[in-house]
């Protein structure tokens, strides 16, 4: 059985989309959860992952890292990763390199914090700009292949990728227009993004960077966090 290493469901955007994948896709796995700041060290995920980051996956005595060539390692032993169609798994591969390597504003200031409610005290061009690409990249994934998912009928790597987002729309109150709001709401409503998120309400730990962050980006409106536990 894999072995998935982890970082808190609370914050961790990297961690979500492999995990969210797997169990979409009823991928067995054992998920091992290492927290921000458990250690003095903050070099402490070196430990198990040879870039000291998660997520971090193995197969035996094979160590896969980064989240994706995570998906790119699942694809080759499990179907539906990848969308079976030709166009469509050009799309969802583009788009999902794009998520990985863009959309710097997006994340910059609205960090993923599954358990808070928070009004940004501001948008600025460069998040105005990722919220705009990001809409236009929804909708045409969506029309292109008829829905309710980016790249067709299923769910598939591409919407695993972009499941943090929805995590941050609901987090910050971001607005898009109907059809990406829509399908916003389709990811959180899966089963395996409502485990995540249960498990990420439940947790006590808190890292004092992640929450400098958000508190630097607005003003924190509700706490559905269970209360810290140190």
């Amino acid at each position: 059985m894999y072995l998935l290493y982890i970082a808190n469901k609370n914050y961790s955007s990297w961690s979500l989309r492999p995990w969210v994948l797997m169990e979409a896709l009823g991928v067995p796995f054992e998920e091992r959860v290492v927290p921000f700041g458990e250690s003095a060290n903050p070099h402490d995920f070196r430990k198990f992952a040879p870039n000291g980051k998660v997520p971090c996956l193995y197969d035996g005595p094979t160590v896969v890292w980064d989240s994706l060539a995570i998906v790119e390692y699942l694809a080759e032993r499990h179907p539906g990763v990848w969308p079976a169609d030709a166009a469509a798994r050009a799309f969802a591969r583009s788009a999902t390199a794009e998520m990985h390597s863009g959309y710097g504003a997006l994340r910059q200031i609205c960090g993923m914090t599954c358990g808070l409610r928070v009004r940004l005290h501001k948008i600025d061009a460069g998040l105005q700009g990722d919220l705009r690409r990001l809409e236009e990249l929804w909708r045409e994934g969506l029309s292109r292949f008829g829905g309710p998912y980016l790249a067709g009928s299923q769910f598939s790597a591409v919407d695993a990728f972009f499941a943090p987002v929805a995590f941050r729309i609901q987090t910050y109150g971001l607005q898009l227009g109907r059809p990406a709001m829509d399908y916003a709401a389709r990811l959180l409503a899966l089963p395996a993004m409502q485990k995540w998120y249960e498990a990420a309400l439940a947790e006590t730990w808190r890292d004092a960077g992640h929450e400098r962050e958000t508190l630097e980006a607005g003003t924190v409106i509700q706490d559905l966090r269970a209360p810290a536990g140190r």
